[in-house]
């Protein structure tokens, strides 16, 4: 309990020093770490403290442990609701802004809200809750995060459909990692500790493998790893600081690619701290009437996941596409750019033409990287 002890006094001592409510987030591997159960002790460690602290929402899943914490601890009664001929539950935030207490756990960031909720997702509630001044404490697991969604799927083969935008974990005050060994999860899952027995056999022939835990364990310790240097970047004097990093992600209309790149760039951004932007060059091949409508859908699409993902999408309408690179390189003081890996039909135009040549002696002159992704 010392360390505990400790971490909750570190935490107490971001709670005041800001208007807008301190946000913390308990992120995992997967289901079953522990991230429910050390919020509530964390609650109760506040509470000792003379901290108003209140539940705002928790799932145990029926985990005896889990349950067993709640006693003693002040819950905010959830919102009843009809939908689709079953009474449902939901977190009750008016309640929670009504009664504003200094700090608010609440669980499953990622959730989505019933149809006709103020907000379509739980992480927005969190947000009107941190802009009232209110505290919170939440929890997610590592594969809901957006940019992720690729690893995961290559991980685990399945596609997340809760998800929250980087930027959710980016603006957490702190993000604590709960961490398991691969036996350590699995002996848990055994014994009962995550779902019920009828379900054990099953999750330990799909999700909970000892090399895919490895895996999303990794992927966990990188990205609180990451939130940690981005805490330290931020609270050391700007004197101190070296020259940022700016990155520019140059897509075309291939959407498949397209999407790789925004994707593991804003991994890159997101793990240097840094501003992004995505250039499209459109050149009068790709003229609005000369690509199909499924191409423009796409397009469309991958914008939006840019923006999304915390980038600033930049349109340019023009035949010579190194020209426009460098241009928009100079002009956003660009320190990397991030390129698909070109397909050999067009490596080969690019080699005949020299126009690769000159841009990479371009941008070695300005001092700018090139990285080609896969």
């Amino acid at each position: 309990m010392p360390a505990l002890e400790k971490n909750t006094d570190e935490f107490l001592t971001l709670i005041r020093q800001s208007r807008r409510g301190k946000f913390k987030i308990y992120i995992g591997m997967s289901a079953g770490v522990g991230k429910t159960f050390r919020m509530l002790q964390e609650s109760h460690s506040l509470l000792r403290n003379g901290v108003d602290v209140k539940i705002g929402y928790i799932e145990t899943h029926k985990r005896m442990e889990t349950q067993v914490l709640l006693e003693g601890l002040p819950i905010i009664p959830r919102r009843e609701l009809f939908y689709k001929g079953k009474n449902l539950e939901e977190m009750d935030v008016q309640a929670i802004l009504n009664l504003h207490p200094e700090v608010v756990v609440i669980d499953e960031l990622a959730h989505t809200n019933i149809e006709g909720s103020k907000n379509e997702k739980r992480w927005q509630d969190v947000m009107d809750v941190l802009d009232a001044g209110i505290n919170v404490i939440s929890a997610v697991n590592i594969q809901h995060i957006e940019s992720l969604q690729k690893e995961i799927k290559n991980i685990t083969g399945i596609e997340v459909a809760e998800r929250i935008p980087d930027s959710v974990v980016k603006a957490a005050d702190e993000v604590v990692n709960i961490d398991l060994t691969a036996d350590e999860l699995v002996t848990r899952l055994k014994e009962g500790k995550i779902y019920s027995k009828d379900k054990i056999e099953t999750a330990i022939r799909n999700f909970f493998q000892p090399d895919k835990i490895l895996q999303l364990r990794e992927l966990a310790l990188k990205e609180v790893a990451s939130q940690v240097e981005r805490k330290i970047e931020t609270e050391l004097p700007k004197s101190a600081h070296l020259k940022p990093e700016n990155f520019l992600s140059c897509i075309s209309s291939n959407h498949e690619t397209a999407s790789k790149v925004i994707r593991k760039t804003a991994r890159l951004a997101t793990y240097y701290h840094s501003k992004w932007w995505v250039l499209y060059v459109q050149t009068s091949k790709e003229d609005g009437d000369k690509i199909g409508l499924a191409a423009q859908r796409h397009l469309i699409n991958n914008f939006k996941l840019a923006t999304e993902l915390g980038a600033e999408v930049i349109r340019v309408k023009q035949d010579n596409i190194a020209g426009a690179i460098i241009q928009t390189a100079e002009e956003k003081s660009i320190t990397t750019i991030c390129i698909g890996k070109p397909h050999l039909k067009l490596l080969n135009i690019i080699m005949n033409t020299g126009a690769f040549n000159r841009l990479l002696n371009k941008l070695s002159a300005a001092n700018i990287d090139v990285v080609i992704l896969s």
